[in-house]
């Protein structure tokens, strides 16, 4: 099947590579592309593929949420925003339940949604040039629908040292924090991600299934009441006056009141 801001391929051990490929926009989160994720998982769900490596072209891994999706979704009505709200939660979901195991290549940066990603991922490998943060609050608003994955891999108290506060961090310190599994050279990476794929492809597929399954189990709950409730904090955060304004400033390149001049 044919994507416009995703691309795959699946080779003949049944490693399949999902490259977001939105290059010229670092790769930000699009509306088409939350939709095409959300059926790629779908596909993957059903598919033979053993293991899946997320990855992405371009310069960054992702750079969030597409800003004029966001400002498109602070012009529309309540019920538009909790539907487009609910599409993103959707596809995390969707991702963060796949019954493979999924290994995320970030050969570059990764704010807010790219966050998200990385955390859904089981393995997620960086180089050691990269940069991340969960940005959101710079514009008013806050990281609640990738909320519960990136709480569930670094651990509250790891994930409050970074989640508020916007500050871009290091590939190391992502590592530090649990986010990433490891650090390594860009002429490493791709060894790396190989290393992490390889063992999988002696393991029963079933079995590994079902132990990933029940990993999810015994760790935190993400389910459809945790979903509801991220949704609702979004909504409220994008119905307020600082969002409108921090969203406005980000367009007008100007400095929105709460800035430290």
């Amino acid at each position: 099947m044919q994507f416009d801001t995703i691309d795959s391929a699946t080779d003949a051990q049944g490693v399949c590579t999902v490259w977001l490929n939105r290059p010229e926009k670092h790769n930000a989160l699009s509306a088409q592309m939350i939709d095409e994720m959300t059926e790629m998982a779908a596909n993957l769900r059903h598919s033979s593929a053993r293991v899946v490596v997320l990855a992405a072209r371009g310069k960054s891994f992702c750079a969030g949420g597409d800003l004029q999706w966001m400002q498109a979704q602070m012009q529309a009505d309540r019920a538009t925003r909790q539907e487009g709200a609910r599409r993103l939660a959707g596809m995390l979901q969707s991702w963060n339940t796949l019954p493979q195991p999924v290994i995320g290549r970030l050969h570059g940066n990764a704010f807010g949604g790219g966050v998200g990603l990385a955390s859904i991922c089981d393995v997620a490998i960086g180089v050691e040039n990269a940069w991340m943060g969960l940005t959101e609050t710079k514009l008013g608003l806050i990281p609640a629908t990738i909320g519960p994955y990136v709480i569930a891999r670094m651990g509250e108290a790891a994930a409050r040292r970074v989640f508020m506060s916007a500050r871009k961090f290091s590939a190391q310190e992502a590592q530090s924090l649990g986010l990433l599994a490891k650090t390594v050279a860009e002429d490493a990476l791709d060894r790396a991600v190989t290393a992490e794929v390889t063992p999988y492809l002696s393991c029963a597929p079933g079995a590994v299934a079902a132990a990933k399954k029940l990993a999810r189990a015994l760790g935190p709950v993400i389910d459809a009441q945790t979903i509801e409730m991220t949704v609702t904090a979004l909504i409220a955060q994008w119905e307020s006056p600082e969002a409108e304004e921090g969203i406005a400033a980000f367009f007008q390149k100007s400095a929105p009141s709460w800035q430290a001049r």
